[in-house]
């Protein structure tokens, strides 16, 4: 069962020279940290981006659940950190 182990580790490692420290996001979901991060409402960016609220509302969602955040706040200083790395 190691090499599998072995192989599952190298998998989520992602490729060479990637940074495995940040967890991915969709396209979509980028979008709406960047506009988190500039402090738009969910509204906002539901006008801006031409979707429900609701939807921003899950994106918003998935993104704190993926990056393992609890607030908002949190999306802004992770964006602003990631775009600075770059």
């Amino acid at each position: 069962m190691r090499p599998w182990l072995r192989r599952a580790r190298a998998l989520s490692a992602g490729p060479a020279g990637s940074r495995a420290a940040t967890p991915p996001l969709t396209a979509r979901e980028l979008e709406v940290a960047q506009l988190v991060a500039a402090g738009k409402s969910n509204r906002e960016i539901a006008s801006i981006l031409f979707l429900s609220d609701r939807t921003v509302q899950n994106h918003v969602q998935h993104i704190l659940t993926r990056l393992g955040f609890s607030s908002r706040s949190q999306i802004t200083s992770w964006f602003v950190r990631s775009r600075a790395n770059e």
